[in-house]
Formats: C-alpha cells, sequence, structure tokens
C-alpha cells in the first residue's frame, strides 16, 4: 500500500527535521511535548502577510496562555525576516516576538504540501502540531486573503478541549458553550443514554452536556 501524502490530520512531523529561523537553529524536536502553531506565508515585505504578523503578534499573549508556541514560515532568507520584522515595529509598532523559518529549500513547506503545482510561493498554510507531534489541525487561505486570528484561538480551544475531554463541540463553539455527548453505538447503549443524568438529548444521538459539568468532573 503506498503512503499517504500528507498533510493529513494525525501524521507524524517527523523530529529530526531541522531548519534556520531568524531565532538561530531549530528542530521539530525543539518542540516536543509543547503546542505548536506552524504557518506559512508567501513572502516577507507584502501587505497581506504584514497585516498577519501584526495580528499574531497583538495576540501572541493569547497563544502562550494555551501554551501554543508560534512559528512562521516562508522561503525567504533569514536576513530578509529580520528586516521585514524590525519595518513592522517602526511602522506598526509592534515587535514580531515568534521566530520564522528561512524555508529556502523548501523542505518544511513540502511536508505540508504548502507550494501549490507550477508556484514558487507558500500559500497561507495553518498547522496546529500537538505535543506529541502529531497533526492536529490543518487549513489553508489563498494569497489573496488573510486569516482570522480569532478563529485560529477558537479552534485551538476546541480541540485542545477535545483532547482533554474527549467530547466533541458543536459548530461556533467557544469555551462555555455545551458539549456534545460521542453517541452510543449500540441499542442497549442508546436506551441508556436517554436516562443518564445531567445529559440532553434532542434523540439518542444527539446529545450535549453542560461545560461547567464536564470541565470540574
Amino acid at each position: 500500500m503506498p503512503e499517504a501524502k500528507g498533510p493529513y490530520l494525525g501524521m507524524q512531523i517527523p523530529e529530526d527535521l531541522c531548519f534556520k529561523t531568524d531565532h538561530g537553529d531549530k528542530c521539530f524536536r525543539d518542540y516536543k511535548g509543547k503546542w505548536l502553531l506552524l504557518f506559512s506565508h508567501p513572502a516577507d515585505f507584502t501587505p497581506v502577510c504584514t497585516t498577519e504578523f501584526v495580528a499574531f503578534s497583538r495576540k501572541y499573549e493569547e497563544f502562550k496562555k494555551r501554551g501554543v508556541e508560534l512559528l512562521g514560515l516562508s522561503v525567504d532568507s533569514t536576513y530578509s525576516h529580520v528586516e521585514w520584522k524590525r519595518q513592522i515595529e517602526q511602522i506598526f509598532g509592534v515587535k514580531v516576538p515568534f521566530p520564522i523559518i528561512a524555508d529556502i529549500d523548501m523542505k518544511v513547506a513540502n511536508l505540508f504540501n504548502a507550494v501549490p503545482p507550477g508556484q514558487t510561493l507558500t500559500v497561507r498554510t495553518v498547522a496546529l502540531i500537538d505535543p506529541d507531534l502529531k497533526l492536529a489541525w490543518f487549513a489553508a487561505y489563498p494569497y489573496t486573503n488573510g486569516r482570522n486570528i480569532d478563529e485560529i484561538l477558537r479552534i485551538i480551544d476546541a480541540i485542545q478541549f477535545s483532547y482533554k475531554y474527549g467530547y466533541a463541540t458543536p459548530a461556533d463553539w467557544k469555551p462555555g458553550d455545551a458539549v456534545i455527548v460521542p453517541p452510543p453505538s449500540t441499542t442497549e447503549g442508546a436506551e441508556k443514554r436517554l436516562k443518564e443524568p445531567d445529559v440532553e438529548c434532542k434523540s439518542w444521538w444527539f446529545c450535549t452536556k453542560n461545560y461547567q459539568l464536564v470541565v470540574k468532573a
């Protein structure tokens, strides 16, 4: 059976893959045991990318509260990254605190299939990597449109909640909202589910539970 080509959820990130950044040489093994948000951008000194890096930097502490490290990526050099960051600080008054990979050989971009066929620049990929270095979430945005940082924080909250407690979350879920109880797979389980306390059911296969009851259990 041929090996599946990434990116795909659950994909193991090679911990021995190393790369240059404007914060020095790093490897994915440096992030083992942590949550990591890797995001690529087409190029330094471009308007849309600049707005994204300003937005990521302004929400940097929100990512830190969630135990998430940030790591940017483009095919530009470290010298370009350094100067772009300096200009962002000068023009927008925002210091970019996280490293950016200088992926000139595209070895990291190719792992996430971030360069479309016939193109030479990375699209706006977003990859959430869990503490076991497995891909927990992945998205791709076109060259023309910037990412919504609040939505990225929202999905991180949802994924971290599901990892910890094993419950699913509905559309537009935010911490504090009711969560979805995994549906039973047997007739006996369906009958039992409808009689469970602290669970609200519209049908045996659609039941929710109060968020506070889950996190306090």
